[in-house]
C-alpha cells in the first residue's frame, strides 16, 4: 500500500487493487488445491500492484506506466503485472494501433494470468460474472474485437485450473 501511495494512486484505486487481490487470492487458492504450483505470495503482490500506473493515467497506457513506474523503484519483479493485465493481453499488432510500444502485452506467467482475470472480475470495488465482464468489454470494443477471443480462452484455462 505504500507504493501506492507514494506514487499517488487515488483510495479508489487502491480499494480496486486490494479487491483485484482478493479475487486473485481466491482464484489461486482453487488452483493450487487443484494441484498446480502457484506462488501465492507473488500472485497477492502482483495484484495490488498492477494498477499502479494509474497514478499517472487512466488510460490504456496504464500498464506500460506502472511497469516504469515499478522498475524505477527497484519493483521489476512486478512489471509484468502491471503491462501484460490490460483486457486479457495485448499482442503486439494491436499494441501498435494502440500507439503502444510494437510488442506483446499479454500475460505470460500463471500468476500474471490469474491477476488478469481477476481484474476482469471487478469493477470498481465490486465483483461481477464473467458473463458481466465478457459483457461490458464488448460493449467498449464491439462483438468481433480479438480480445473477446482472448478473454474467453483466458477465462477456460483459469476454469480448467481451478478444476
Amino acid at each position: 500500500m505504500r507504493v501506492l501511495r507514494e506514487v499517488g494512486c487515488s483510495p479508489e484505486v487502491i480499494k480496486h487493487s486490494f479487491t483485484v487481490e482478493r479475487k486473485a487470492l481466491e482464484i489461486a487458492n482453487r488452483v493450487s488445491e487443484n494441484g498446480h504450483a502457484v506462488d501465492l505470495k507473488l500472485v497477492g503482490l502482483g495484484a495490488i500492484l498492477h494498477d499502479v500506473g494509474r497514478a499517472e493515467t487512466h488510460g490504456i497506457e496504464h500498464g506500460i506506466r506502472g511497469a516504469e513506474i515499478l522498475r524505477r523503484r527497484g519493483l521489476g519483479k512486478f512489471a509484468g503485472f502491471a503491462e501484460n493485465h490490460i483486457g486479457a493481453g495485448i499482442p503486439a499488432d494491436e499494441a501498435k494501433e494502440l500507439g503502444l510500444p510494437e510488442r506483446d502485452f499479454m500475460p505470460r506467467t500463471l500468476e500474471e494470468k490469474i491477476v488478469a482475470y481477476a481484474d476482469k472480475l471487478i469493477l470498481g470495488a465490486g465483483s461481477v460474472s464473467f458473463e458481466g465482464a465478457r459483457g461490458q468489454l464488448e460493449a467498449q470494443l464491439g462483438v468481433d474485437h480479438p480480445a473477446l477471443k482472448r478473454l474467453d480462452a483466458l477465462h477456460e484455462e483459469i476454469q480448467k485450473l481451478q478444476g
